[in-house]
C-alpha cells in the first residue's frame, strides 16, 4: 500500500525542486469541494508535518496526511503532456466517478 510516482513525475518534480533551490518533497492529498465530493490537492513540500505518511518513489519523497492516505492508497501520479498542456494526473484505483470538468472525483 504506497503512493507512487512515474519516472516522468519523479523526473519532473526534482527538476522543480532543484529550480527552486528548497524542499523536501511533494506533498499529496485531497479536499472537499466540487460537483462530485473531492479534489486533490498536490504542493512542493518544505518540511514534514506531524503525522505525515511518507513514501519513496523514484528519488522523490511523497507525503500524505493520514486522512487523504485514505482516498488515495495505491494511486499513482503521472506527468503527461496532451497537445499544449502538461500536468499531474491522478491514477487512483479508488475513483468511482469524476465530474464532467474534470477537477472533482467521489469514491
Amino acid at each position: 500500500m504506497a503512493v507512487t510516482l512515474t519516472d516522468r513525475a519523479a523526473d519532473h518534480v526534482q527538476r522543480y525542486l532543484e529550480r527552486r533551490g528548497k524542499g523536501i518533497g511533494l506533498r499529496l492529498g485531497v479536499k472537499t469541494t466540487g460537483c462530485s465530493g473531492m479534489a486533490y490537492k498536490l504542493e512542493f513540500a518544505d518540511e514534514a508535518q506531524d503525522g505525515d505518511v511518507q513514501f519513496e518513489s523514484h528519488g522523490v519523497r511523497v507525503l500524505v496526511d493520514p486522512k487523504s492516505l485514505a482516498y488515495l492508497d495505491g494511486t499513482e501520479l503521472d506527468f503527461v503532456r496532451e497537445g499544449l498542456n502538461e500536468g499531474f494526473k491522478f491514477l487512483n484505483p479508488n475513483e468511482k466517478d469524476r465530474c464532467g470538468c474534470g477537477e472533482s472525483f467521489n469514491v
